[in-house]
């Protein structure tokens, strides 16, 4: 069983949905999905909302190994992605030397705006937290507390462990920012989802939209 966590926005819900579908038309073995959605997270993620905050999930993927009982391993992933292989290849990739593995992009982003007119900030290792496979029992430095009180770079730029292993960027394919890719993994839409009038004709956006045609449709 895959223990799958994905982050859940309020004003894209049908991200978190296509998303899952994507991932059980393709995945070869159970997965368990969980959202992350704020209201259901009352008792474990207590942090305000910062106003740089892009999405809901911005901080609360972090009390994934604390909801995990830091016991086992767990995926979480950004709603605005669209699995186009089997979750499995990206499993089985786990290796126990690790607290945490991400595909580590290098690269400064084009545009100074995403979602249409959220700020796009620059740091170092941005969209790395995008897509984490978690070794949660070597994540306990993520304590309920620390999530609510660390600052927003220590937490995404992996300040709380150095333990941190790579994954092929075609898990993690940055649309906007990498030239299109016919064999990326796993594709994220980082600087707005094709849901998104403004985005409705970047790459891969005929792949989200046939996902979503034959989910919405009903077959009798």
């Amino acid at each position: 069983m895959i223990n799958v966590f994905i982050g859940y926005d309020s004003k894209e819900k049908i991200a978190y949905h296509i998303l899952s579908e994507s991932i059980l038309r393709h995945s070869s073995v159970p997965v368990r999905f969980t959202p992350l959605y704020l209201p259901n997270l009352k008792d474990s993620f207590t942090r305000p909302r910062n106003s740089l905050s892009s999405t809901e999930f911005s901080f609360s993927r972090f009390i994934v190994p604390y909801i995990m009982d830091y016991k086992g391993w767990a995926l979480f992933l950004d709603c605005d992605m669209l699995f186009t292989s089997d979750i499995k290849e990206l499993w089985d990739l786990r290796n126990d030397d690790y607290a945490v593995m991400v595909c580590q992009h290098d690269y400064i982003p084009k545009h100074l705006s995403k979602f249409g007119n959220q700020i796009q900030t620059v740091y170092e290792k941005k969209n790395w937290s995008s897509l984490m496979l978690m070794n949660t029992d070597k994540c306990k430095q993520l304590t309920k507390e620390y999530v609510d009180t660390a600052s927003g770079l220590e937490l995404h730029q992996f300040k709380w462990t150095d333990k941190i292993g790579g994954l092929p960027l075609e898990w993690n394919w940055l649309v906007g920012e990498y030239p299109y890719n016919p064999n990326a993994k796993n594709i994220h839409f980082t600087e707005g989802g094709c849901y998104f009038e403004k985005y409705e004709d970047c790459d891969y956006s005929k792949d989200w939209f046939n996902i979503y045609t034959n989910t919405v449709k009903i077959q009798l």
